[in-house]
């Protein structure tokens, strides 16, 4: 088997893994109404349900990373879709048998499941992150991280089809195991994958260059332009079925249909965008114009179709402009990730984690900022500085790519 493909196929094993890991992680949402109904969780309780998953998965980002650099993509990533499986069953414990389905002991036994869901599914990005900058050569790194992050989008899009279905036929717990079957199938993978170190040749400068210390202010400047692209793509994560529904009176099922949009086009958007970075950077441009180009535009452009789809009065406009926002603002992970892996070289693992604990930080904020904000000025107003904020994490490229890319030589 050539080099080439031995890579690419890794980079699938990557994909697949993190699709695998986004089920997990969001098959709850799916789920949520029957479990409320079963054990009589409130809206309120549900959220709390959420949080502890997200609380989980932002505190052992940089843990998870730093872990990855010291045991490698492979044994972290199996490990972690073990557990992924494992959490998943324990999560039917509640309301079986014996077992109280009271809201006194099913909401403490979900709140710390979730968390440790979330602690499970920390490494998935950064432990990637890793096997990239250890398995895939310098000028193929935007498009495997593209096609890696493209897990979003599929996690997003496959869970409530398949979660649904499996429910109508068996219940919120089946809808529950069969949203794991994906991560047991990944850990039988992984075991039966060699070790990949030896089998693809790592870029020369990560093969000459000692291990170094990573250079931190650049990557916290990294950090607060993802920070700030989080926040922005979560507001659709979080809010944009319930704008159409509510602020755009779309009906549920148009609603539906209209919120898939986005997810749909990210799968395409954001493999594209890390492949179109490797071109830029093996052009004239080079690796400091070559990975700057995508980020900035790509975000000032969602800044300027967010306040577009804010401002016009026509719901199918504001949809499809908020839905191509929504693709823009996502195609820009490949740059992102790779930037952090020719940052931090062999220590990539924990570069992503820091970058991706700042990426949830403006997750977190996004889904209460975003309707606190609208309650006093407008939805109108909330989406215009979402897209402020698309716009000035994108100039911050302007410093990143001349100040945190490291060239061939070694200089800066």
């Amino acid at each position: 088997m050539s080099v080439s493909t031995r890579r690419w196929r890794l980079v699938l094993m990557l994909c697949l893994t993190a699709t695998a890991g986004y089920m997990c992680r969001v098959n709850v949402s799916t789920a949520g109404a029957l479990l409320m109904d079963e054990f009589g969780l409130s809206q309120v309780d549900m959220g709390r349900v959420f949080s502890a998953f997200l609380l989980g998965y932002a505190i052992f980002q940089l843990p998870s990373g730093m872990l990855a650099d010291r045991w490698g993509a492979k044994k972290v990533l199996t490990l972690s879709s073990v557990l992924w499986v494992a959490l998943t069953v324990l999560q039917l414990v509640p309301g079986w048998g014996s077992f109280g389905s009271s809201v006194a002991f099913s909401l403490p036994v979900f709140l710390l499941l979730r968390f440790m869901v979330g602690v499970s599914a920390s490494p998935a990005y950064p432990a990637a992150a890793r096997g990239v900058s250890s398995w895939v050569d310098e000028p193929f790194r935007g498009t495997a991280s593209g096609i890696i992050l493209s897990s979003v989008g599929l996690g997003s899009a496959l869970t409530p089809l398949l979660v649904t279905y499996a429910m109508v036929e068996g219940g919120w717990r089946m809808g529950m195991i069969v949203s794991a079957v994906p991560a047991a199938l990944m850990a039988i993978g992984w075991v039966w994958v060699k070790d990949p170190s030896p089998i693809v040749f790592q870029s020369k400068e990560l093969h000459t260059a000692p291990i170094q210390q990573i250079p931190w202010s650049r990557l916290i400047l990294l950090t607060v332009s993802y920070s700030l692209q989080s926040y922005v793509g979560y507001v659709f994560v979080s809010w944009f079925y319930i704008y159409l529904v509510q602020e755009r009176h779309f009906s549920l099922l148009d609603g539906a249909w209209a919120s898939s949009l986005p997810w749909i086009l990210s799968i395409v958007s954001i493999p594209l965008g890390g492949w179109i970075t490797d071109r830029l950077v093996l052009s004239r441009m080079g690796p400091v114009w070559g990975l700057r180009l995508v980020p900035l535009v790509a975000m000032i452009f969602s800044g300027v179709l967010i306040s577009i789809g804010a401002h016009t009065g026509n719901p199918i406009m504001a949809a499809v402009s908020l839905a191509f926002a929504t693709a823009f603002i996502l195609c820009v992970e490949g740059p992102f990730w790779t930037t952090a892996t020719r940052v931090a070289g062999a220590r990539s693992g924990t570069a992503g984690g820091f970058m991706n604990t700042g990426g949830n930080i403006g997750g977190l904020l996004s889904p209460l900022v975003t309707p606190w904000v609208a309650s006093r000025i407008g939805w109108e107003g909330s989406l215009h500085i979402a897209a402020g904020l698309a716009v000035v994490g994108g100039l911050l490229w302007v410093a990143i790519g001349a100040s945190s890319v490291q060239h061939e030589s070694g200089t800066q």
